[in-house]
């Protein structure tokens, strides 16, 4: 029986992509495994402990009335590597961990450094995930860099989940193995809450009717997701005379800054903002959107963009992190191999005018819907991503 322990700055209830994506592996690597979670308690209202989908979650801190969400305070962080290492500390010497999982290389990557340096003998998996940009990682940084720095240089083995995260922690010290696993997406979920509206107007693909076109886009609410870049493209959608709507899901803290944009840009009669959305819903709302757009600024992978190809949808990126490893733009490789557009980053009025070729090029779009659907299907299925995965764990 192989032991894990996993470090996990936020775990269930909350889940964004890298929480994920450890709930969907470790549901398939049940037999010859066993995980245990080492979480913080950001709410007083969650268990201390509980086992949750085959895991033992451990939340360490006291936790705080936590009604609007808030996973915030550096301070609360910086207590998250201390106890998280202290309580996996007293399980290791109860049951002996074989292996560490450390889910980014930040907090959870400070509190596996504290272990390993610990115990040198246990093997450190360092998973990469960070979607924020180079500078403003290493603006965060500050002084601790070098401590930071240490933990790529202790880590065994590191899994990344695109190239561009594999460049990034060469660059940053790492002399280990280094594997890229994707992220993937439920693609049997997707496909079977699309079955059940597909022959409702035939949403899966561009209709060639401009006057209803439903554009989507599935991220939290922060800069470098580029929200406001979508907001200032319905602008300019909006003076090209189509009938169009625009549906953000998802919450974050720019949540009134990007409505007040839409108001400001007269554009709130046909941005809606869905506020939060269950990952088990996101299907539901792909199924009726038309085209999936994320402007980022910067990204690890972005679990989004594969689901809402698996979904059917021809989507629209930025050349920037690891978007190119599945994004595709004609420009660059010819329509026949395309799975998307590239819209520069920052740049409402290019993003307007790629939205604008989907919807004027439906016989192309199809093209691009294709080739993505057969790149998800291919290598993104959660299913073939877990198997990799457990090839990691020793």
């Amino acid at each position: 029986m192989k032991n894990i322990a996993i470090f996990s700055l936020a775990y269930a209830p909350f889940f964004g992509g890298a929480e994920v994506a450890v709930k969907e592996i470790t549901h398939r690597l049940r037999d010859g495994f066993k995980f245990i979670c080492f979480t913080y308690k950001f709410d007083k209202a969650w268990r201390q402990e509980e086992e949750l989908d085959g895991i033992k979650i451990v939340r360490v801190g006291q936790g705080k009335d936590n009604k609007q969400g808030y996973y915030g305070g550096h301070f609360y962080k910086i207590v998250y590597i201390f106890l998280s290492f202290l309580a996996a500390r007293k399980q290791h010497q109860k049951e002996p961990f074989t292996q560490i999982w450390a889910i980014m290389a930040a907090y959870a990557g400070g509190a596996a450094l504290l272990f390993k340096l610990f115990y040198p003998q246990v093997p450190l998996l360092l998973t990469l995930q960070e979607g924020d940009s180079e500078e403003h990682i290493l603006g965060r940084l500050g002084i601790f860099y070098p401590f930071w720095k240490m933990l790529f240089k202790k880590a065994d083995h590191i899994q990344v989940i695109s190239t561009y995260l594999e460049d990034f922690a060469r660059r940053h010290g790492a002399k280990c193995p280094i594997t890229v696993v994707p992220n993937g997406a439920d693609l049997e979920n997707i496909k079977n809450q699309i079955s059940k509206i597909k022959d409702e107007n035939n949403k899966s693909k561009i209709k060639k009717n401009k006057r209803s076109v439903t554009i989507i886009t599935t991220s939290r609410l922060v800069r470098k997701n580029g929200i406001d870049t979508l907001v200032e493209a319905a602008k300019e959608l909006k003076n090209n005379n189509l009938y169009f709507k625009v549906l953000i899901a998802g919450g974050g803290p720019e949540d009134r800054s990007l409505r007040a944009l839409a108001k400001k840009l007269a554009v709130d009669d046909v941005v809606e903002f869905l506020g939060e959305v269950l990952p088990v819903e996101v299907p539901l709302y792909l199924a009726h959107a038309n085209i999936f757009v994320r402007a980022s600024r910067s990204e690890g992978l972005g679990n989004s963009f594969i689901e809402a190809m698996a979904a059917g949808l021809p989507i629209i990126g930025t050349n920037v992190g690891g978007i190119p490893d599945f994004l595709k733009d004609p420009s660059l490789v010819g329509i026949t191999h395309a799975t998307g557009l590239f819209a520069r980053v920052g740049d409402g009025k290019d993003l307007a005018h790629k939205i604008l070729f989907l919807i004027n090029k439906p016989e192309l779009a199809e093209i691009i819907v294709k080739n993505a659907r057969d790149l998800v299907f291919k290598n993104y299925s959660w299913d073939k991503i877990a198997l990799k995965m457990g090839e990691l764990f020793v």
